[in-house]
């Protein structure tokens, strides 16, 4: 499974959406259901998926799709 496969299939399973939702827009801001239990929900995913910890300061400016990505490649995350 290819990284962009996992950080997908993370999103997908805490917000319940396909992958055809998944762009510059799934930000908290557009999206209802991102609270502050999904964020957590969603950070703890990503964190077992690549088996990293995010840093207090990443987990706070995690708020969207593609924001995620640029955070991870801080982690050694490659897409």
């Amino acid at each position: 499974m290819t990284n962009s496969e996992k950080y997908d299939n993370v999103f997908c399973s805490v917000f319940e959406v396909g992958k055809d939702q998944l762009d510059g827009k799934f930000t908290f801001a557009d999206v209802k259901s991102w609270d502050s239990l999904t964020h957590l929900t969603l950070i703890s995913g990503l964190e077992d998926a690549f088996d990293i910890m995010f840093e207090t300061e990443d987990i706070l400016h995690f708020g969207g799709y593609e924001n995620g990505k640029k955070i991870l490649t801080k982690y050694g995350v490659e897409f």
